[in-house]
């Protein structure tokens, strides 16, 4: 079953400190040594050999240049910003509003053939109606305590459900059947999702399985995810975006959609859980 996406951005972040490390032991420099060339106190050499502390740009040309090999920072430095891109914290992603994030993402959506899309907590974003996205934008730009931007953010984030009615995109979901129930606003709003849901199963581009809270699981509830032509994984912490690309960690992400999709109802089932789901709206 996946492994924590964390786990995998803090070995990205000890492989750039181990390969510090080696260009430090092949200069024959100690800690102190390579402080004292690169012009700062022992103590950030240390943390930044530990993983305590991210190298910036700078302190990797320099680190290098103290170490007589120039030429090695290129390479450390790719590596460096490959692992900052693994776990984004979302009040540094939102720093400026969610305006940003949102039509920075528009790329991969584009790019992509087939998605594999779970969700346990909201609807995706691609299903997400202009209420629906607005509602849920605006808790989150309030519990961030980020600048609100939701407006602008939602027109950005509508734009990738063009991808629905493109050719060349197919989408298989699987919601946990709370997702259903689950209400970021007002009552009116919610049951206008969920007739959109109804609408968007019959697109032929989609393929949307719920699952029943009833169902025999072979896999527990998880964090959304968001699998990208098998190339990547998006998951979604309540503090941080986790990028995946190891191949070995994307094989158990696969793995348990498809467990997922095992314990999930299509058709008219589904139909009947989402209808029953607007119902109950009071």
């Amino acid at each position: 079953m996946p492994t924590s996406p964390l786990s995998s951005a803090q070995e990205a972040r000890r492989r750039v400190a181990r390969d510090l490390e080696s260009v430090r032991l092949d200069a024959g420099l100690n800690k102190r040594e390579l402080a004292a060339r690169c012009g700062w106190h022992e103590s950030k050499s240390s943390r930044i050999e530990g993983a305590r502390t991210a190298p910036s740009d700078d302190d990797i040309r320099v680190w290098c240049r103290a170490c007589g090999v120039p030429d090695r920072a290129a390479d450390i430095i790719a590596a460096n910003r490959s692992a900052g891109s693994m776990y984004v914290q979302w009040r540094k992603r939102h720093g400026s509003g969610m305006r940003q994030a949102q039509e920075g993402a528009l790329p991969r959506y584009e790019s992509t053939s087939a998605f594999r899309i779970y969700c346990s907590n909201v609807m995706p974003g691609v299903l997400q109606t202009p209420g629906y996205a607005t509602e849920l934008m605006s808790l989150i730009t309030e519990f961030q305590g980020t600048p609100n931007d939701v407006e602008t953010a939602v027109q950005a984030r509508m734009e990738r459900s063009k991808a629905l009615h493109q050719a060349g995109h197919t989408f298989a979901i699987l919601l946990e059947q709370s997702v259903l129930y689950y209400q970021p606003g007002k009552p009116e709003t919610m049951a206008g999702q969920l007739g959109w849901l109804l609408e968007a199963m019959s697109l032929p581009a989609v393929a949307l399985g719920v699952v029943p809270w009833s169902a025999k699981r072979a896999v527990w509830p998880l964090e959304a995810f968001y699998v990208f032509d098998d190339r990547l994984v998006v998951t979604e912490t309540l503090t941080a975006e986790i990028n995946v690309q190891q191949p070995g960690e994307i094989s158990d992400y696969l793995r348990a959609f498809t467990e997922l999709s095992k314990a999930a109802v299509y058709g008219a089932s589904a139909r009947a859980l989402v209808t029953a789901a607007i119902n109950s709206i009071g």
